[in-house]
């Protein structure tokens, strides 16, 4: 499971629309669809409902949907933790 996935599937999950999360994070259709197949087959659940676009999220995406928020939000914390310890060691 890479941080890249997760983010793929909390847009879908935000727009419910494989098409519009591909859009919004400019990337293909195709490369939204595998990312969300990628987690599911590495999960072993069915995460979104599909018909001709995302009806729904299954209870296992919903509980996916918040932790990936939480995950996401931690590793953005973390991110920016190290790019400032990065900037106080140079003087900055």
């Amino acid at each position: 499971m890479e941080s890249e996935q997760l983010r793929i599937f909390a847009a879908v999950a935000k727009y419910k629309s494989f098409s519009e999360a591909a859009r919004r994070l400019y990337i293909s259709h195709s490369t939204t669809s595998r990312a969300v197949s990628a987690l599911e087959k590495e999960l072993g659940v069915k995460l979104v409902e599909r018909d001709n676009h995302v009806s729904a999220l299954t209870p296992a995406g919903q509980v996916l949907l918040e932790e990936t928020h939480k995950l996401l939000a931690a590793l953005d914390e973390s991110i920016e933790r190290i790019k400032a310890a990065a900037q106080q060691e140079k003087g900055e």
